[in-house]
């Protein structure tokens, strides 16, 4: 039976300051956008798109996760509690943000940055799309480094036990995320992205993946404390991802069907 190596968080201590491993998983994320970015743009044939753009994406997009992820998660995860103590919602080192928040957050500040710029939104996110799984990827890392989100009781071969949660066998199933939400979704993307696609193609894949892998993924990730299971026995992330496979499929017809 494995048992999870309970890392400290901490990377690096320099005297007061304390570097943690979740926070240079965040900076890996944006280092692999930049430079994966950089490698889309030489394939493109758009002007407008060089490395100040992709500064400007990485800032807006930055920007967009903070702010959506934290409203997301205080809207979709813990309204009540949230509304019985408004200030709270800004005291962001307690912890607390949702990944479909923080996508809403960056598709609105991509649709304010594509204006901005006289791009097409779909233009953007089409753009973006192939360089957000490694950041996902590293941020599950950085879960399972933190020993967070932790998986249901399981009996499978490499089934794992977190001391900090009790001495049960569960599913590592920040993991599984990392290698489907992070690198297996990194391949298609990036492989479908490679030749010109109808426009809002690209950015529909990412929805049809994202939301598939995530809604597996959630079969095996112990539902929040606070929430439990929801309807039909599913979780908040299935309710959450099931619309974004749904608008994925949408997308793809769609963005065909004007090609043609």
């Amino acid at each position: 039976m494995l048992v999870h190596p309970q890392f400290d968080p901490i990377a690096l201590q320099l005297g007061p300051l304390a570097i943690h491993w979740y926070g240079l998983m965040y900076l890996a994320g944006f280092l692999a956008f930049l430079w994966l970015g950089r490698k889309r743009i030489a394939t493109l044939n758009i002007p407008q798109f060089d490395a100040k753009l992709l500064d400007d994406l990485l800032f807006y997009g930055v920007l967009g996760v903070i702010l959506g992820g934290r409203l997301g998660y205080v809207l979709f995860y813990k309204a009540g509690y949230y509304s019985a103590h408004p200030l709270e919602v800004f005291a962001v080192w307690q912890g607390g943000m949702s990944f479909h928040g923080g996508f809403l957050g960056v598709l609105i500040t991509m649709a304010w940055f594509a204006h901005k710029q006289n791009l097409r939104w779909l233009q953007i996110t089409d753009f973006i799309a192939p360089l957000v799984p490694p950041g996902l990827a590293f941020g599950r890392l950085g879960n399972f480094i933190n020993g967070e989100l932790w998986g249901r009781p399981a009996d499978v071969p490499w089934a794992m036990i977190f001391p900090k949660v009790d001495n049960l066998p569960r599913h590592p199933s920040q993991l599984y995320e990392f290698a489907l939400e992070g690198l297996l979704l990194f391949a298609l993307l990036w492989l479908y992205a490679r030749k010109p696609r109808p426009i809002g193609a690209v950015s529909g894949l990412f929805l049809i993946g994202y939301g598939s892998f995530r809604f597996i993924v959630e079969f095996t990730r112990e539902p929040d404390d606070f929430l439990g299971l929801l309807s039909l026995g599913m979780s908040m992330g299935q309710w959450l991802s099931l619309p974004m496979v749904f608008a994925g499929v949408l997308m793809m017809v769609l963005s065909y069907r004007r090609a043609s």
